[in-house]
């Protein structure tokens, strides 16, 4: 099992910045990699980005390229995602998630275990 707690949402006028973390424990070393997720009212679940624990390499919705950010500390087995640039469109619940899967999966059954979710709201 691996447990993921999430943390650092809030609400934020558009335009500004919020990093969010997630701290995972357990049998962290199952997992390949990380992914966040965000969840819109009356939407489905959709990717965001991406990251190895090994390599720490990286990938991204478009939607969200060049204005987000993951990242992973290792050490801490935390994992970031630095958001910039917010539009109200980015507001959602927003998931972390574990994976075994290798690759850049994207899809929500790739990814075994979820972490409670964390909210994003963005004000126009």
């Amino acid at each position: 099992q691996v447990q993921l707690v999430e943390s650092g949402g809030g609400l934020v006028q558009a335009g500004g910045s919020l990093r969010l973390s997630c701290a995972a424990s357990g049998r962290t070393f199952s997992s390949n990699g990380m992914g966040w997720f965000r969840q819109a009212p009356g939407k489905g679940r959709e990717f965001v980005a991406g990251i190895s624990w090994s390599s720490g390499s990286t990938y991204y919705a478009d939607s969200v390229k060049g204005r987000f950010t993951i990242s992973r500390d290792n050490a801490k087995n935390t994992v970031y995602l630095q958001m910039n640039s917010l539009k109200p469109e980015d507001t959602a619940v927003y998931y972390c998630a574990a994976r075994s899967a290798a690759g850049r999966p994207t899809a929500v059954e790739q990814f075994r275990y979820w972490g409670q979710g964390t909210q994003v709201t963005v004000s126009s």
